[in-house]
């Protein structure tokens, strides 16, 4: 949330975070200022809270499942576009690179899949899936686990010396709809990322991707699991935050 001044690089802009749309910043500040408007409630929900909870509302708007978010977070005391790194699963990343990201988070696999079906929504930049469709390898130019229709058609919208800044929806099907169908394209090759395919096509996490392409609800639930966990990490308290006064900067 904190903004870049002369002096420091934020992570925010940090070169995995560029994607990251402005309106998502601008609904959390805006919200912040709606709370603190009201006297009784002025400096006591921090921004990250809201994060949280709008993550939930943009969910269960989208058709995905409400579930009640655990508050009691503090504000983070530091920024930099350095701690980033390492920290965010890559998109040529393997089951095994996915897993060990994760779990390092106190995330299982299982907790993994469901999240990364949050691809369900959202986009892509063509740079970080260019490798699956123009220079996969000497042999092919095309990933082979990529639908063939489907990778003529990121080529198409993704042409070699593309614009850096064109996106892509993450979903074809349903990109505005939180569902399971990011399993069942998964199943039909049509996963954007290869961090994203794999789970299709590694033995170990292909039962859980056919499980959840059946069952929405059980997907739902699991995702819910997944999503409570993820909360929990890296929670601020006590000395180590507090509740900024504008999200964008520190107080």
């Amino acid at each position: 949330m904190i903004a870049s001044s002369d002096g420091s690089k934020a992570e925010k802009d940090h070169p995995d975070n560029l994607s990251l749309a402005g309106d998502g910043f601008d609904t959390v500040i805006k919200a912040k200022e709606a709370v603190d408007a009201v006297p009784s409630c002025r400096n006591k929900v921090s921004c990250a809270d809201i994060l949280a909870m709008a993550t939930r509302d943009v969910i269960a708007l989208a058709g995905g499942p409400s579930y009640e978010v655990e508050l009691g977070r503090l504000d983070g005391l530091s920024s930099t576009a350095g701690s980033v790194d390492g920290k965010l699963p890559q998109p040529f990343f393997n089951l095994n690179q996915l897993n060990s990201l994760f779990a390092a988070n106190g995330l299982t696999q299982k907790n993994m899949i469901a999240l990364s079906a949050a691809h369900t929504i959202g986009f892509s930049h063509c740079s970080k899936f260019a490798n699956r469709i123009h220079n996969f390898s000497r042999e092919t130019a095309v990933d082979p686990a990529l639908n063939q229709g489907y990778a003529a058609q990121l080529r198409g919208m993704c042409p070699k010396n593309v614009d850096t800044r064109i996106a892509i929806d993450m979903d074809p099907k349903t990109p505005r709809k939180f569902d399971n169908v990011y399993f069942l394209n998964l199943k039909k090759g049509k996963g954007l990322f290869s961090s994203d395919q794999v789970l299709f096509h590694d033995p170990r996490s292909k039962p859980t991707v056919n499980t959840w392409a059946n069952d929405s609800h059980a997907f739902k639930r699991a995702f819910i699991a997944a999503i409570t966990k993820l909360g929990r990490v890296g929670v601020k308290t006590g000395k180590n935050g507090n509740i900024r006064r504008n999200c964008a900067a520190f107080n």
